[in-house]
């Protein structure tokens, strides 16, 4: 492992190793996040340029949404057997997503947590489908400031990253919630079209580790973000089919601005 101090004050490692006779893979990890990003806008999205190896578009590494309703459904808590289906049309709040000249309105544009994104959902919908409205079990949320004092690195090459380590005194430490281990399953993240601009919790599980950079470094005080919120799963806690399905619920829609590549 090498270790490489940077002239801001951030620490980049790199690991080379083979698996099975692979090419050599390198996995990066973050304790300063600012030090590492940089955020551009090209041609109305965002890309992301850092230290890590290579620029990728902001969002092109997220997996597909098909736009049939039955596989928009977004499945939330508990096992598969008894997990109520709740499509996107299900609920009484419409607008969730936008595209053209609606891209950047409503009450769905900016996200400041769990639990205030889903108030404006009615009571009807909280009784009718009560797990659409608590994180599933093993899943938590939590809302930082940079730097994180995070140092992630990829789960697979190129797909999903975990928390390796927290720095000491960081103020992930400090705020005592993130565990080395946890995964990261959603991150919010700044989309920019022309001179219109929004926040989403986007699913991340796919994400390789520089789009999470990129998603990280988004959120700028200049888009009124002063902070990043994150929601992470413990595995061996978390049940996999209900993570799954509470992320199907934040996956942007095929025709949104949000699907890039």
């Amino acid at each position: 492992r090498n270790i490489q101090l940077l002239p801001d004050g951030g620490i980049k490692t790199s690991m080379k190793y083979n698996s099975n006779g692979s090419k050599p893979l390198q996995c990066w990890s973050v304790t300063m996040l600012t030090c590492l990003s940089v955020v551009v806008q090209v041609a109305s999205f965002i890309t992301c340029t850092s230290t890590a190896p290579s620029s990728v578009a902001f969002l092109a590494s997220s997996t597909s949404c098909t736009s049939t309703c039955a596989q928009q459904q977004a499945r939330r808590h508990g096992s598969s057997a008894s997990i109520n289906i709740i499509s996107r049309e299900a609920a009484s709040v419409q607008g969730m997503w936008t595209i053209g000249n609606n891209f950047g309105k409503g009450r769905f544009r900016f996200y400041e947590g769990f639990d205030d994104w889903m108030s404006p959902f009615p009571a009807e919908d909280r009784e009718k489908y009560p797990e659409m409205f608590a994180l599933p079990e093993g899943t938590y949320e939590v809302q930082m400031v940079k730097p994180l004092g995070i140092v992630f690195e990829e789960i697979n090459a190129g797909r999903g990253v975990f928390v390796q380590d927290l720095v000491e005194g960081g103020r992930a430490e400090r705020q005592g919630i993130i565990q080395p281990g946890d995964e990261l399953i959603a991150i919010t993240a700044v989309k920019v079209v022309g001179a219109k601009w929004e926040r989403r919790l986007i699913p991340a599980m796919d994400f390789d580790f520089d789009t999470v950079v990129g998603a990280i470094g988004s959120n700028e005080e200049k888009w009124g973000c002063n902070n990043v919120i994150l929601q992470f799963q413990r595995p061996g806690v978390a049940d996999a089919d209900a993570v799954k399905s509470h992320l199907e619920f934040f996956e942007p829609p095929s025709d949104s601005p949000w699907k890039v590549g």
